[in-house]
């Protein structure tokens, strides 16, 4: 369940003045796609180095969202509103539903809140603190109120601008991850035909 949620983003697009987390959700709803690269270290303890992994993303509105580990090793996620696909070279998918994993799939709701700055969603699960850092940069950190998350995470904290740039999460292990976000693009506004096959998959 950790690992899934490594995955939550969201393009949060803002204007120069003061940013509230309203905006945020408002904002984020006019953006139909929104492509990526991310970069991703992993600090667990006990291990002297930390792991680094890289890939892109894609964030459909009406689909879900499709995340491409690139490195050190290829790996799919598939997030729609039906079911949780994960995907290694040389290994049957992953399929998680509401029928086959129900408390799993209860993730899905939340990481679909999480990308989409959902506040009322947000507000049952963490402790929201919300901070407008001025000329359009802003951080969110969450604290997780509710079992299994509090758990599980110490804190998530997301920081951007015009677009989420930042996820940072501290686990109750001592162990914590960190995602950059860049290149950004929002066009074209439409899926492709090859990034509706990822859907279709």
């Amino acid at each position: 369940m950790k690992s899934l949620l490594f995955v939550l983003l969201a393009a949060f697009s803002v204007a120069a003045q003061a940013v509230t987390l309203d905006d945020l959700q408002q904002r984020f709803s006019q953006v139909p796609v929104l492509r990526a690269e991310f970069a991703q270290q992993r600090t667990i303890s006990g291990m002297a180095q930390p792991l680094n992994s890289g890939g892109n993303l894609l964030i459909a509105q009406k689909q879900g969202l499709w995340w491409q580990q690139e490195k050190p090793f290829p790996l799919t996620l598939l997030l729609t509103e039906t079911r949780m696909v994960q995907i290694m070279a040389g290994q049957q998918p992953q399929v998680i539903t509401a029928s086959n994993n129900p408390q799993m799939f209860q993730f899905n709701s939340l990481l679909s809140a999480l990308f989409h700055a959902d506040r009322r969603v947000l507000e049952e699960n963490f402790t929201l603190d919300f901070a407008d850092k001025g000329q359009g940069a802003w951080t969110l950190v969450l604290v997780p109120k509710v079992s299994p998350l509090n758990r599980l995470f110490r804190r998530i904290t997301l920081n951007g601008e015009t677009f989420l740039n930042k996820i940072d999460i501290d686990d109750m292990q001592g162990d914590a991850t960190h995602i950059r976000f860049f290149n950004q693009k929002t066009t074209p506004a439409e899926l492709t035909d090859a990034e509706k096959r990822h859907f279709a998959s």
